[in-house]
């Protein structure tokens, strides 16, 4: 009799043994330290792979690199790298560890060379595509864009460069102004296929997201954490966005005068449907995007007038974009991981905007404004930035006309 209670005592007590285990494990704090305690006892087995929401087993940026090799003589006959990449992988794991330096990608990436250019050592990449980074003040977050970026386009077999235009002084930031300085100096360099303008803050979650041009315009962070991996809005286009020199030409380049956060996304959008043009997008499964959690920058406050602007798009988006980009480059540098370009852009008075006048000297100014007709001769001599810029604008549609 006493065996036969002790046996029931025994199975109650394994019964709520159970209970107690199913409901610790249903909490996920538990759930994570019982399940580093079974990776301790089963480590002659293969720990499983790291997964997103969607359930993807998310891999290393750089697992399919190692076997690379590091030589860069390219001879004439060399074959074309395949239409599909052998090297991509898909979801991709992104974390951001402390302590991450630029030495350490650079060591990561030794077939990167000056000015953070790559192109594939053992086949000719079908495909030249520029990465244009608007930046100021913000190298703890380019070190850990390049460190995934870097990988990410060797695994699409691309031949690349990336370029991070950086706003001097501390007038308020223009992203959009310094995306149009970006494509041109980019341009002037080597005639790339296509050109994507990358946020800094953005890590790109899944290689089989491309990064080559479409046949209209693209939109490639279709999906942010920070949206839930969803698009916001139809019309949505910021982020990193890719067009080709002709798609550029169509649409007069970005806005110059969006001064502060926000706006001149949308007015993007607006111009590529003004030109003619669609926007293409990737799936919201491939097209993931993590963002790098950080507080509104210092200069660059949110602009007050970006609704009105935007009202008056249709109105002047011709005579506002890549006719009228006004800017000095004050140096160019061929860092290991990229090409730094650090650019004056000016103030929303200018590139040069007056210094003010004392009264005395306003009131002679004033007495010695010019005449109606020396404003007319003056209409005659446009600026010399503005010429420029029509130039080039020029010797760019002569270029693809050739092609």
């Amino acid at each position: 009799m006493v065996t036969l209670q002790s046996k029931w005592r025994f199975l109650f007590m394994f019964l709520g043994i159970q209970l107690v285990v199913m409901a610790l494990l249903s909490r996920e704090g538990y759930h994570k330290r019982v399940s580093y305690f079974i990776r301790i006892f089963r480590k002659g087995e293969a720990a499983g792979p790291v997964r997103n929401r969607t359930g993807a087993a998310l891999g290393d940026v750089y697992a399919n690199l190692s076997n690379l090799s590091r030589g860069h003589g390219h001879a004439d006959d060399m074959p074309y790298c395949p239409k599909v990449s052998p090297l991509i992988g898909g979801p991709i794991h992104v974390s951001f560890p402390s302590g991450l330096t630029l030495a350490q990608v650079q060591r990561k990436n030794p077939l990167v060379v000056s000015g953070g250019r790559y192109r594939p050592p053992d086949c000719e990449a079908r495909h030249r595509t520029a990465i244009i980074i608007p930046h100021r003040h913000r190298e703890h977050h380019l070190k850990f864009l390049l460190y995934y970026l870097h990988p990410f386009l060797q695994r699409q077999q691309l031949s690349y460069g990336i370029y991070v235009i950086h706003q001097a002084e501390n007038y308020t930031f223009n992203r959009a102004k310094l995306m149009n300085v970006g494509f041109r100096e980019a341009m002037r360099e080597e005639d790339w296929d296509c050109l994507f303008f990358h946020d800094v803050d953005l890590i790109p979650e899944d290689d089989r997201n491309l990064y080559v041009c479409d046949a209209n315009p693209k939109h490639a962070a279709v999906a942010m954490d920070k949206f839930g991996y969803k698009l916001p809005y139809k019309m949505y286009f910021g982020g990193v966005s890719a067009l080709s020199p002709l798609h550029y030409l169509k649409m007069n380049g970005f806005p110059n005068n969006y001064w502060g956060w926000g706006g001149e996304d949308d007015d993007i959008g607006v111009r590529v449907s003004l030109a003619g043009m669609f926007i293409s997008r990737p799936s919201l499964k491939v097209g993931r995007y993590k963002m790098i959690k950080h507080k509104l920058d210092k200069g660059n406050d949110v602009n007050p007038k970006r609704f009105n602007m935007l009202a008056k798009t249709r109105q002047t988006w011709k005579m506002d974009g890549m006719n009228t980009v006004e800017y000095e480059v004050i140096s160019r540098d061929y860092l290991p991981l990229y090409t730094n370009i650090t650019v004056n852009i000016g103030t929303e008075s200018g590139l040069h905007p007056p210094a003010p006048k004392p009264a005395a000297a306003q009131k002679a100014a004033a007495a010695q404004r010019p005449t109606a007709a020396q404003k007319a001769a003056a209409a005659q001599n446009p600026a010399a930035e503005k010429a420029a810029a029509q130039i080039f604008a020029a010797k760019l549609r002569e270029k693809l006309a050739v092609k």
